[in-house]
């Protein structure tokens, strides 16, 4: 609650608002960390107006004309008091905004971005970015990798929810995390041939079931040819038709594999408690940072590569989402907010 003297007053909300531009890869570790914080959560959608959403935020003008703060407001969430007492965005698009908000609250709005904003980072109570970003600051929480909102409640709920549907799979279950091309890597239809063969023979070896999930940066000729090679294995696909499962073969698999081209897929895999192993895709463009995330991962004992067969290690579940959770708790505390804690 905030006490009588606090700085928003005691009638004032005390909720926290999650500012992204609705991307999955935005939207899904600042809702996680807004969870973990613990206060209500307001998510606000922003779409930013021309010239904004060409100039970087350090280019922008300290004080914006107008009330929508650089946003086109027939595509976006309102942004007006009365202010939050946190904002977690995440994403270049929604730093402007933010911080914007902040001004106008004469700096009660407390802002945490995710991700390095490549600019001054004074301006920020908090910024939780990744080691392979490679900024470090009194107010840079450092990461493994991302932020997400994996917790053992929701995997517990959604393999419940979940397990008369996959039951018909032998065990050990073994979920498999699809991703897509990106400007680093390759997932094209013959690299998913090679991958549902790889996974098909394993199964065949291991006598594994295997839950099998792309996601929306899947090519429609990937996933066709892992069907095809996966047709006669003791499998299943969800491609983006009905419920989707992603948490329910979380919390049922005994192992994880995912594909390395999303850092997110990574992390949220490793916070599961499950040995991960990781499809390292042929490399297309400028891979640098993912694969100094992969070296951290495996030297961590977070990780340990895929190459066609299940591997056992003494491997360490990471989960930094609580700890920056409880440096953002510290943050609202010094302005007289107390959080509760998360479950």
């Amino acid at each position: 609650m905030i006490t009588d003297n606090a700085p928003f007053g005691p009638q004032a909300p005390t909720c926290c608002w999650v500012l992204t531009d609705g991307r999955a890869g935005n939207r899904s570790p600042a809702r996680g960390l807004a969870e973990a914080v613990g206060l209500p959560i307001v998510e606000k959608v922003i779409t930013l107006a021309k010239p904004w959403q060409w100039l970087p935020a350090n280019y922008w003008p300290k004080c914006l004309i107008g009330k929508y703060m650089g946003t086109r407001p027939a595509a976006s969430d309102p942004l007006m008091p009365p202010w939050p007492a946190l904002i977690i965005s995440c994403g270049r698009r929604s730093i402007g905004p933010s911080l914007a908000i902040k001004r106008r609250s004469k700096g009660r709005t407390s802002i945490v971005h995710i991700q390095n904003p490549r600019m001054n980072t004074d301006a920020f109570d908090l910024i939780a970015a990744p080691a392979h970003d490679g900024i470090t600051g009194e107010n840079i929480a450092v990461t493994m990798g991302s932020l997400h909102g994996v917790t053992r409640a929701k995997l517990d709920e959604a393999a419940t929810h979940w397990q008369s549907r996959l039951s018909h799979l032998p065990q050990p279950r073994i979920a498999v995390l699809i991703g897509g091309s990106n400007s680093a890597y390759r997932l094209d239809a013959e690299t998913g041939t090679q991958i549902a063969q790889d996974l098909a023979s394993l199964a065949q070896t291991s006598g594994a079931g295997l839950m099998v999930t792309t996601s929306r940066r899947t090519d429609p000729t990937a996933i066709a040819a892992i069907r095809t090679a996966l047709a006669g294995a003791p499998a299943v696909v969800w491609s983006g038709d009905g419920e989707n499962p992603y948490f329910g073969y979380l919390g049922l698999a005994e192992r994880i594999i995912v594909t390395g081209d999303s850092v997110n897929m990574v992390s949220e895999a490793a916070a599961t408690g499950r040995p991960v192993q990781v499809i390292h895709l042929p490399i297309t463009g400028r891979a640098t940072k993912f694969e100094r995330f992969h070296r951290a991962m495996e030297d961590a004992g977070a990780t340990r590569k895929f190459e066609g067969a299940l591997v056992d290690w003494e491997f360490n579940a990471l989960n930094d989402t609580l700890s920056v959770a409880q440096r953002v708790r510290e943050i609202l505390r010094r302005k007289g907010i107390d959080t509760p804690e998360a479950s």
